[in-house]
């Protein structure tokens, strides 16, 4: 089975009725960590103030989603776990550091929604920086957690261990009343070739092709920033991280495809979604620019699939119950 066929069967929203447990979502983006929860069988609330990211989750995933600027004063309904990417602020060490007093960021939010709900399980991703030059910040947060009666576990993580075909690094943040471990890793990396397949060598009259003041413009980005090899796609390995920047913006270390003659092309949104692991049937609202930067924000749900069913299965152990894999990729109780 391809890679595209199998992300289009296994990543596909169903509701296990024996589990029977409710997800709440914040700043759920286009729904990315949701639909790795729904292809575990959980069901998904959705909260994200961007509109088209919004209707995107509304129109792939079984949960819905609400279009909410979310406050530390938002109400939820009754949720078992609590997830999201909370926005966290570049706060600069030598400048004012504010913490979870700062009302630009959503950390607060986040720690009032656990409060409030008092879900079984919380966890929430962030960019790497979290653990270096923002960490004081992580430790903050991580305290406030504890204080109400959660173990936490966290890591940096890389996508890459977990079936996507891409260097994504993130820190995860894990959180239950018992003892709860990170997911390990998969047994296989996945190329950016594996997942594009024959989208990487096709083209029409439609594809954004480099000009040669943008291969100008690219080589004098590459050498001032003392790049080895050309940020190209390479075929033969993970490709690396996805950011809006890379993906919507025409800056010198673009995604591009180098074809056989030479040229480079932009890559496409749905390649682009590949290398997210999002299935072909999985559709973007909005514009070109927009689709991008949903799909450059959003977690890669192939590795939300593994960090939802670290979850299941840990529920699963709470209660005696085990599961096991059947030809449809479903879990079903033994």
């Amino acid at each position: 089975m391809e890679y595209w066929e199998e992300i289009n069967e296994k990543l596909r929203p169903w509701v296990d009725s024996k589990l029977n447990k409710t997800v709440v979502d914040l700043f759920a983006g286009c729904g990315g960590l949701s639909l790795g929860f729904e292809a575990n069988g959980f069901k998904t609330i959705g909260y994200e103030m961007d509109t088209n990211a919004c209707e995107t989750y509304n129109q792939n995933l079984l949960g819905a989603c609400i279009n909410e600027k979310l406050t530390p004063e938002s109400m939820y309904p009754k949720a078992d776990i609590v997830i999201g990417g909370p926005p966290c602020q570049p706060f600069s060490v030598g400048g004012k550091q504010l913490g979870l007093k700062d009302s630009r960021d959503g950390f607060p939010i986040f720690l009032s929604a656990i409060r409030q709900l008092n879900p079984e399980i919380l966890l929430f991703e962030n960019v790497r920086g979290m653990l270096y030059k923002n960490k004081w910040y992580l430790k903050e947060v991580i305290e406030e957690l504890e204080k109400l009666g959660y173990y936490i576990n966290y890591a940096l993580l890389n996508a890459v261990n977990y079936e996507v075909p891409q260097n994504r690094e993130r820190v995860i943040v894990i959180g239950s009343k018992n003892k709860i471990n990170l997911p390990t890793k998969a047994n296989r990396i996945v190329t950016a070739g594996q997942a594009l397949g024959e989208l990487a060598f096709q083209f029409d009259e439609g594809s954004k092709f480099f000009t040669e003041s943008m291969d100008r413009y690219v080589a004098n980005y590459e050498k001032a920033s003392k790049c080895i090899n050309p940020r190209d796609l390479y075929l033969d390995r993970p490709a690396r991280t996805l950011t809006c920047r890379n993906l919507a913006g025409a800056t010198g270390d673009m995604h591009r495809v180098r074809l056989s003659d030479g040229r480079r092309r932009r890559i496409t949104v749905r390649e682009a979604a590949r290398l997210q692991s999002f299935p072909d049937w999985f559709e973007f609202s909005g514009t070109e620019t927009n689709q991008y930067n949903q799909i450059g924000n959003a977690v890669a749900p192939y590795f939300a699939y593994h960090l939802a069913q670290n979850i299941k299965n840990h529920l699963m152990r709470k209660t005696g119950n085990q599961y096991q894999y059947t030809e449809n990729q479903q879990l079903q109780l033994f």
